[in-house]
């Protein structure tokens, strides 16, 4: 039952994630940057810290009592985090929710996997597993072969885009569906977005101290098996601080440059429904994380649980690309080369996950 309700609340959050940007799209007359803080707000300062309070008795202290290098560490983590953040809002503008999110988290699966065990195996710490140990076992080569494919999968995915772009330009695909499509440029924000995304898998670990410290108090009063559900909130706080800052900064600048610092007050918009749209993103959003760290809490492996869950997202994410129309009019090429890709990523996602349980 652990592991069941482990994959629900993996289900649960990567559904909030592969859905979050949808109720963007129904925000009228804001640029881009103007939508996207106001939704961050909620996502990065206001909900984290609400979601801490109703889940952990005096998370402020556990705060206060965590080492300065700990935190800052944890905070560093989020800042590049948070470039790989606003990076996503800007792949999935240009590549659309499906083919965006799927070349991200693709991108994100493998650098979350990869790139700890190769700091670990120059900076060896108890208890971490480096690079020489994924050569060398079975698991750990089950790993590498799922990062492998992943890799094979992006390449069909980025295959996909560039015949999408194509048609576009020719005249074959839904143009009106796909206005803000821009595939060259949309593919290197999503590799930014890829790599640095995985800095909050990174920060989650950087933070452990604080999760530990909640889950150590929780058991104060529940004596026995299981580990808290909501032990990652409190390490939640600090890590958004991170995103928070990076998109602040670069919205600010954005509403500077582009004269957008109008849309907050703008009356000839729907200003009620477009902050109401927004808050709704910015609150979905963080949902993946809350029940990312329930789902782990109960799955018991961090790796695994990181892979399982970039592979709902996945999949949410596509589905929605579908009902949006992103593919509509595209050469029937085109799209069984887009599910190729798609189906090769999830595949990798699932090997790698498989690689970890057996660890």
């Amino acid at each position: 039952m652990q592991v069941i309700f482990g994959i629900i609340f993996h289900f649960i959050g990567g559904f909030a994630s592969g859905s979050f940007y949808i109720p963007y799209k129904k925000v009228k007359g804001w640029a881009w940057e103007s939508f996207w803080i106001v939704g961050g707000l909620f996502s990065w300062l206001i909900v984290p810290p609400l979601a801490a309070w109703l889940t952990i008795p005096h998370f402020t202290e556990i705060i206060k009592e965590t080492n300065g290098q700990i935190l800052l560490l944890t905070y560093f983590f989020g800042l590049l985090w948070g470039i790989g953040g606003l990076t996503y809002g800007l792949g999935v503008r240009y590549l659309g929710v499906s083919l965006g999110s799927t070349i991200i988290l693709g991108l994100c699966a493998v650098f979350g996997s990869i790139i700890p065990s190769i700091y670990y195996n120059f900076f060896p710490k108890t208890g971490k597993d480096t690079f020489s140990m994924l050569l060398h076992s079975h698991w750990g080569q089950m790993v590498l072969l799922g990062i492998l494919i992943c890799v094979i999968g992006i390449v069909i995915c980025g295959k996909a885009g560039m015949m999408k772009e194509k048609e576009l330009l020719a005249g074959k695909a839904d143009v009106e569906d796909n206005k803000d499509y821009r595939f060259g440029l949309g593919i290197f924000v999503a590799i930014v977005s890829g790599v640095l995304s995985a800095c909050f898998n990174f920060g989650i670990e950087a933070g452990k101290d604080m999760a530990d410290h909640a889950n150590e108090l929780w058991k104060t009063t529940h004596p026995g098996p299981g580990n808290f559900l909501f032990r990652n909130n409190v390490t939640y706080i600090v890590i958004l601080w991170g995103g928070l800052t990076t998109n602040f900064v670069w919205c600010m600048i954005l509403n500077a440059r582009n004269k957008t610092f109008g849309d907050y007050t703008n009356k000839q918009q729907p200003l009620l429904k477009n902050y109401l749209f927004c808050a709704l993103a910015g609150t979905t959003w963080f949902l993946q994380f809350f029940f990312y760290g329930m789902g782990e809490s109960r799955l018991g492996n961090g790796a695994s649980s990181w892979i399982l869950h970039m592979a709902f997202i996945i999949l949410i994410a596509n589905t929605w690309g579908l009902l949006l129309r992103e593919w509509k009019g595209v050469s029937r090429k085109a799209l069984i080369t887009v599910f190729a890709g798609i189906i090769t990523i999830m595949l990798s996602v699932l090997i790698v996950g498989y690689g970890n349980s057996i660890k």
